[in-house]
């Protein structure tokens, strides 16, 4: 028996868990950032003398699905955008906004990371102002392995993800008509439309056969030209996010399954883990790959559907967030190494110093964003945002972005 539908949502209804989903998301990557200069055997740009094995594994569970879940938000994200725009215009006003901070980032706030590598590395000279000359040139060839990204000359380091999301996007975007075809209607019905069982298992069968087929010859480079299987995956997630957008059934089945999900995500990693334990080196595999792919999903389906419950409403906190997650995303790796450098000849020890490296990285990304970006015309595009209004906005006006569409509903079992 087919239930009834979801009732409308007004138009004008924002989705506040989206907003908050992407800011927590973001949160967790500078987390992350920090946590990489202190876990041992795994590859940074500085690693500390303090670096310890037992962080491994909280990493490793937290990195299964952190830049997943951030495509699918990104996802989701564009999913509303594309409503009112043609292909030319979504390319035009994404391409700007992804781009220009690109370009920026990469002249202005990466050179640090690249210079404070290759000092420690022994391969650059102290000396950054000649440093970044040389850098911006390009004109002579940097030493091998003297910094990530020295044989292009240029690196974008922890900014690559604004590359992947505007090629994710451009994709969709030329192929919007065939998105918006009855046959493209139908493929996104017939993911919005799982419930249950088949929504917490099947949309795990794509991501685990990207596996099974390119996960040994395509490790993650973050070149963005030879990085198939992560394109894989994090392009199908940004794909579900597409579909996911506008939909209100399938939100509400995920916040319905929240529990569900949560309890077979443990079961999933806590497996995974006493499979892994002792090993010298990772076990490979179909079932490891199924763990694998099985968690991520479930991990993300979890989030979505504890989000959607408890976060869609207007936090106090919320407006000021959404403006302030690309400055502190773009900012918040440069101020990491800085803090590193700053630190690190005090010997504070593998306590107090990754917490005050964690408060003086929030701290910069605070002062920055509110002190000087959100208020300069001009620094505001080079940092992902746009102009100030020039008058103040009606609660019409205010209203946008992330609102569900009437019309575009699945059947939930909660209707």
């Amino acid at each position: 028996m087919t239930a009834d539908p979801v009732p409308a949502i007004p138009f004008d209804h924002r989705r506040h868990d989206i907003d908050a989903l992407r800011a927590l998301a973001f949160l967790f990557v500078i987390l992350y950032h920090v946590g990489m200069y202190y876990v041992a055997d795994w590859p940074w740009h500085l690693k500390s003398p303090h670096a310890a094995e037992w962080l491994q594994w909280p990493m490793r569970i937290l990195n299964l699905w952190r830049m997943d879940l951030v495509f699918l938000i990104s996802g989701v994200s564009l999913g509303f955008l594309s409503r009112g725009q043609g292909t030319w215009g979504l390319l035009r006003s994404r391409g700007l906004r992804l781009m220009l901070p690109l370009a920026f980032g990469m002249a202005v706030i990466v050179p640090y990371q690249a210079y404070a590598q290759g000092v420690a590395n022994g391969l650059v000279a102290p000396g950054f102002g000649a440093f970044l000359l040389r850098y911006l040139s390009m004109a002579q060839p940097w030493p091998k392995q003297a910094f990530d990204g020295a044989e292009f000359g240029i690196t974008w380091n922890h900014l690559w993800y604004l590359p992947y999301l505007f090629t994710y996007t451009a994709l969709v975007a030329l192929t919007l008509p065939l998105w918006k075809s009855a046959a493209g209607q139908r493929l996104r019905a017939a993911f919005n439309g799982l419930r249950g069982w088949k929504l917490l298992l099947l949309p795990v069968v794509p991501l685990l056969v990207f596996t099974m087929l390119l996960a040994s010859r395509f490790p993650a480079t973050h070149n963005l030209v030879r990085d198939f299987h992560l394109h894989s995956l994090y392009f199908t997630m940004f794909l579900y996010g597409y579909w996911m957008g506008v939909d209100t059934g399938v939100w509400k089945e995920l916040e319905r399954l929240r529990r569900v999900s949560l309890a077979l995500a443990v079961a999933v990693i806590a497996t995974f883990i006493a499979l892994r334990a002792g090993m010298r080196s990772p076990p490979s595999g179909l079932l490891m790959d199924t763990l694998r792919m099985l968690y991520l999903w479930l991990a993300v389906a979890t989030i979505l559907g504890h989000g959607h419950r408890h976060l869609n409403r207007p936090w106090p906190w919320l407006r000021w967030a959404n403006e302030s997650v690309y400055p502190w995303y773009v900012l918040h790796q440069t101020l990491i190494i800085a803090g590193v450098t700053l630190l690190a000849p005090f010997a504070l020890g593998p306590v107090v110093e990754p917490a005050l490296l964690v408060a003086l990285t929030l701290l910069g990304c605070w002062l920055l964003t509110d002190g000087l970006i959100r208020r300069t015309d001009l620094l505001r595009p080079l940092f992902g945002l746009k102009l100030r209004p020039r008058a103040a906005p009606s609660s019409a006006a205010r209203k946008q972005d992330l609102r569900p569409e009437p019309g575009l509903r699945s059947p939930s079992p909660r209707a």
